[in-house]
């Protein structure tokens, strides 16, 4: 590997994600990886990503005896059961993946690697900002992209001039002026989390122009005016994005005072979950949850909690394959699902992640370099060459595998599945053992999405709502399908036991839930029609004084009337008059 990365030149980019993840660590927030990288044992060493290449082993943290097991019995080192170290007796530490290097730089070290960061959402901007003191200011800016007009816009633009000259065309004159205008540039933007790099020696102007996004001059925000990706090629673009996993696990060792580098991978009753509810003891409504990994990042969707309940998991390498197969195109869909439902192959035996097709085909005599090039081919959608199909078939590969290549449209690395799946079980791991904690955590992310006036009425009224939604689940809008994955939630916390508590304006956070005795105390923006600005200024209007009346917050806050007035209705409060005033009355 080091001789892949060093002679490549690519030792650079793996000290520069090391600084920022030990940054990031040292301030005490988790930092996942995505992509390849995990494939990389020297970025797994330097603490670049928490996934380990290696095949499944044992290791003694005490004595340092290992015991790697190759058979390909395991498909991850999690699986393996527990073990006491035949020198010293102490319990085995259990690991690795089993994920080739070549996947993450090829056989020969001449694929560039990409190292993507995932940083919790509220500290991306630090780290954004850390990469300034990294290189001095000058040398980093935000990687700029380029809107252009898709075809539906450009369809609108044809119709709409068309009417306005009141001229009428036949359709193929439509379509080649949807054509012409369709690719042209229309606004300018940022890449969420990309960062370019300027050499030490260079000046960005000899790269790009650059400009201030929304022609705002006094951010200090400066973007590359040319898109990012064609100056990747001439300049470093590191990719530190945001992400709610980190920033949830963060919120959650607050609240419990557990370390979630600690949770065990192996735990059976987290492991129950992503085949049945028994683990959470529900109390009631036993037959609406046939699966507990509702509100589990990468396994709470209706899609994905199908896919569970067609493969049946037990295994964490079953879970990371799942990974694979929901997150690709047409991987699953018309492709693995017909072929385990059927029987024709098991789940351990279907494409789930690139790295499979390579590791398959070499077991079955392919040449390595071949191996390779068709997982690059088949994981970018370009489907099987002819001479790849009969090299396949003198090495006995089965028709259904070569047919499965064909359909795959995009792949998955099995390093960012396994690094996903790692930050997913240990926040399911709290959803068992810590509930509150974990509803908490949950409904402080989608507080957008939480309205605290319909689901602190009853869990009657929650399932009515959810009831609605899925009778019209073809026409939903995102954000009704945001507002049914939170209410579907919500009313498991109900069955499980625990209740919500209305909005107190006096006592409740402004954004984050908080936990009391066996409820959850909403916040204030969870109040439909209150903003986050209003909630901020509320919170921090009520530290100084009492509110002596409507009149005075209205004052005071610069809130609505009528978002005052809906908080009267919906807060544990009593009411407020009207003004300061006091009316004077005199008997007649």
């Amino acid at each position: 590997e080091l001789q892949s990365i060093i002679g490549n030149g690519y030792a650079v980019m793996y000290i520069i994600a090391q600084k920022l993840v030990a940054k990031s660590l040292e301030d005490g927030y988790l930092v996942g990886s995505r992509g390849s990288v995990g494939s990389s044992l020297a970025a797994t060493m330097s603490d670049i990503t928490e996934v380990n290449p290696m095949p499944p082993h044992y290791l003694c943290k005490k004595c340092r005896y290992n015991e790697f097991l190759t058979d390909g019995v395991y498909g991850s080192g999690i699986d393996l059961p527990d073990k006491k170290c035949p020198v010293c007796g102490e319990l085995l530490r259990k690991d690795g993946q089993d994920i080739p290097f070549e996947v993450f730089l090829g056989f020969e070290g001449d694929k560039e690697p990409d190292i993507d960061l995932n940083f919790a959402g509220e500290y991306q901007s630090v780290a954004h900002k850390y990469t300034e003191e990294l290189f001095g200011k000058g040398k980093v800016f935000k990687a700029g992209t380029i809107g252009t007009i898709a075809t539906k816009t450009a369809y609108g633009f044809v119709k709409k001039f068309m009417e306005e000259k009141e001229r009428q065309v036949s359709r193929y004159e439509i379509n080649r002026l949807i054509n012409g205008c369709t690719g042209v540039k229309r606004t300018t933007g940022q890449h969420p989390g990309g960062i370019m790099v300027v050499p030490q020696n260079n000046d960005i102007h000899e790269f790009t122009p650059v400009q201030k996004p929304a022609n705002d001059g006094n951010t200090d925000v400066t973007t590359t005016h040319f898109d990012y990706h064609a100056i990747s090629g001439r300049l470093l673009k590191l990719d530190i994005l945001g992400h709610d996993a980190p920033s949830t696990l963060k919120f959650l060792q607050e609240l419990t005072h557990i370390d979630p580098v600690g949770i065990p991978l192996d735990d059976k009753e987290t492991m129950s979950i992503f085949t049945s509810a028994d683990a959470l003891n529900l109390l009631e409504n036993k037959e609406y949850f046939d699966i507990g990994s509702i509100g589990i990042p990468e396994f709470g969707t209706k899609f994905v909690r199908q896919m569970l309940a067609d493969t049946k998991p037990t295994t964490f390498s079953e879970l990371v394959r799942i990974s694979g197969l929901s997150h690709g195109t047409d991987v699953w869909v018309n492709n693995a699902q017909e072929l385990v439902k059927s029987g024709v192959a098991e789940l351990k035996d279907v494409i789930s992640t690139r790295d499979d097709i390579m590791n398959y085909l070499i077991q079955k005599g392919l040449p390595n370099k071949n191996a390779f090039k068709i997982m690059e081919n088949v994981r970018k959608g370009k489907g099987l060459r002819e001479e790849d199909v009969d090299l396949m078939k003198n090495s006995n590969v089965p028709e259904w595998y070569i047919d499965s290549c064909n359909k795959i449209k995009y792949m998955f690395p099995k390093a960012h599945a396994a690094a996903y799946v790692m930050m997913s079980y240990r926040i399911a791991y709290f959803k068992v053992h810590h509930p509150l904690a974990f509803y908490a955590s949950y409904f402080t992310n989608k507080v957008v999405d939480f309205d605290s006036e319909l689901i602190c009425q009853w869990p009657l009224q929650v399932r009515k709502r959810i009831k609605e939604l899925c009778g019209n689940s073809n026409k939903l809008k995102q954000k009704e399908k945001d507002q049914l994955t939170v209410l579907e939630v919500a009313y498991e916390m109900y069955s499980r036991g625990f209740s919500f508590e209305k909005i107190d304006i006096y006592r409740s956070e402004p954004k984050r839930f908080v936990i009391e005795g066996k409820k959850l105390l909403c916040p204030l923006l969870s109040l439909q029609g209150l903003g986050e600005t209003a909630a901020l200024s509320l919170a921090e209007e009520r530290g100084k004084t009492t509110f002596l009346s409507m009149e005075d917050m209205l004052t005071r806050t610069k809130m609505p009337k009528k978002i005052i007035v809906k908080l009267m209705e919906n807060c544990c409060m009593e009411s407020l008059p009207e003004t300061n005033q006091l009316e004077m009355f005199s008997l007649q």
